[in-house]
């Protein structure tokens, strides 16, 4: 692979990532407070967030598998041979898997918890007292979810900014 080749999908990686960056945070400053604002109903509001936030873990599913794909595989087989060291594609490599991680954790452990939680109540959150367990299990639920999305956001711009140091010169073998 050449470094042409390797600065080219550098670039889509960086775009795929701050692309996504940019839909998590316009959606944590931007769409969640409003929709929570102009629907008056906590209900219906975090019903229509947590439909968005589903969509929004797709896609970082989807980007965070590409980015790898795109700059990791391609270095794989050189930095691996290098048994010495930690260097920046084992250290980039460990940051994108941890957010496919979080991507795991949010998309087939939280999500699914809170959905239960809400179709176990079949009525709105807010109307349960403030002990009752759906509601503590919900609001933990919730604190989870937001914690993994701003994890993902911070893992994203690393991730984003950790692509300029990664390889891409091949070593020539020595004679």
């Amino acid at each position: 692979m050449t470094e042409k080749t390797l600065r080219r999908l550098d670039a889509l990686s960086l775009g795929l990532l701050l692309l996504w960056l940019g839909m998590a945070l316009g959606f944590a400053f931007l769409q969640a407070p409003t929709t929570f604002q102009v629907l008056g109903n906590r209900d219906l509001a975090g019903r229509v967030v947590g439909a968005t936030l589903a969509r929004l873990d797709w896609v970082a599913w989807a980007v965070f598998v590409l980015v790898l794909a795109l700059s990791w595989l391609p270095r794989w087989l050189a930095e691996f041979k290098e048994v010495d060291g930690l260097g920046p594609l084992r250290l980039w490599s460990a940051a994108a898997l941890v957010a496919l991680l979080m991507c795991f954790a949010s998309s087939f452990i939280v999500t699914p918890k809170m959905v239960s939680i809400r179709a176990r109540v079949q009525a709105p959150l807010e109307t349960l007292t403030e002990e009752h367990p759906d509601r503590l299990s919900h609001a933990k639920a919730h604190r989870i979810s937001r914690q993994l999305l701003i994890l993902r956001m911070l893992l994203a711009a690393g991730l984003a900014l950790g692509l300029g140091y990664l390889p891409r010169k091949q070593d020539s073998p020595a004679a």
